[in-house]
């Protein structure tokens, strides 16, 4: 690898960091000079970066200004939240049919972790492992296919994920659900597993409609 691309690489790596994070904030606009200065990186590394997150949909072109943080939508929001809670009802509702009590152990013993509010840094690992415990899930199925999409879905709401959790304090509410839904599924209790499953989704969506309403009302 050149300098160069080891530069671009290291631009990518950080500017994609604060868009997750929500750092650089959906819908605000940011000059290519403006980013230079900030992450003191070099023009080209920086144009090539936002070059790259442009391809996946994290920034927009703007003619004769620079660029704008794609931002997220009520439909957006609305749009992966039902599909989230349809493939996370399936998830539960198969594994407890179909998984191992020695995975079903593995889950429970995964599911105790939280965050420190107010802290982004602590917001990613957060979901980092928020994202492995759910898809732990999903594969305990065997299904594949199953894992995969919920893996790209959780992947899509992680900048989603970051703007609810700087509403309030909700780490040890998240905590508990998830101790809470892995006990129901260790009791191969479904009907309690799913109805806590679509409670932790609801209330996260909520959390996040209330950070948009205060963002676009702004």
């Amino acid at each position: 690898m050149t300098a160069d691309n080891s530069f671009a690489s290291q631009a990518y790596a950080i500017l994609k960091k604060d868009l997750l994070s929500c750092v650089l904030m959906p819908g605000s606009r940011v000059a290519q000079p403006e980013l230079v200065k900030r992450y003191d990186l070099g023009v080209t590394p920086i144009r090539e970066a936002l070059k790259r997150l442009e391809h996946e949909g994290f920034v927009r072109s703007l003619p004769r200004y620079g660029y704008l943080i794609t931002p997220i939508t009520i439909k957006d929001v609305e749009n992966l939240y039902d599909f989230r809670i349809v493939l996370e009802k399936a998830s539960v509702h198969f594994a407890i049919e179909k998984a191992p009590d020695c995975r079903l152990t593995q889950i429970q013993q995964a599911a105790d972790f939280s965050y420190v509010y107010k802290d982004r840094g602590s917001y990613l690992d957060f979901l980092d492992q928020n994202a492995r415990f759910h898809v732990s899930i999903a594969a305990s199925t065997g299904n594949t296919k199953l894992a995969d999409v919920l893996t790209t879905t959780l992947n899509e709401m992680i900048r989603i994920f970051n703007l609810g959790l700087d509403l309030r304090d909700s780490a040890s509410e998240m905590r508990r659900e998830h101790i809470d839904l892995v006990q129901a599924m260790s009791a191969r209790d479904g009907e309690r597993a799913e109805k806590i499953i679509v409670e932790q989704i609801t209330s996260s969506r909520k959390r996040v409609m209330e950070m948009l309403v205060q963002y676009h009302a702004q």
